[in-house]
């Protein structure tokens, strides 16, 4: 262990939690200002696996994404920013909320669904799939919506199989 660390582990272990966020907070902003987006990313892949030791992500997703959308009010810091991304940009272009869903999703899901009890997890699916077949029905026409169902159900089949 280097002077450094040694330095940093002696004034960490002194600090009370509240202190140690302060200076988080502080030193985040210098400390990413000259970083890339892709330096940012390969920092974040590096660390997310040992900051998320320990958590559970079920319980604490919920609450992080309401306290940053702030349930739609006030217009300051981390809801503005919520606000801007869930706008729409351009006449027919999706705003960038959507766009990440799209991403992130499919990922998170891969992720959390296999540590979770067998029960909880059929129930979260099955609250998924209505939710996501009510709202990806909306504004079709019967037909459409008979065409949608029956893909849906086709790549349900199909999936099974391979697994």
């Amino acid at each position: 262990m280097g002077l450094m660390d040694k330095m940093m582990e002696r004034k960490m272990g002194k600090m009370s939690k509240e202190e140690k966020q302060n200076m988080m907070e502080k030193m985040m902003e210098k400390f990413f200002a000259d970083m890339t987006p892709e330096d940012k990313q390969k920092m974040m892949e590096t660390m997310m696996p040992k900051m998320m030791e320990g958590v559970n992500m079920m319980e604490m997703m919920p609450g992080m994404m309401m306290s940053m959308m702030g349930g739609g009010k006030g217009e300051s810091g981390m809801m503005k920013m919520m606000s801007q991304m869930m706008g729409g940009g351009k006449k027919g272009e999706m705003s960038m909320m959507p766009q990440m869903m799209m991403k992130m999703m499919p990922q998170c899901l891969r992720m959390m669904l296999p540590d979770m009890p067998k029960e909880k997890r059929i129930d979260f699916v099955l609250r998924m799939v209505t939710t996501l077949v009510e709202q990806g029905c909306v504004g079709m026409s019967e037909e459409e919506k008979k065409d949608f169902v029956a893909k849906l159900v086709e790549k349900v089949k199909t999936e099974k199989v391979k697994t």
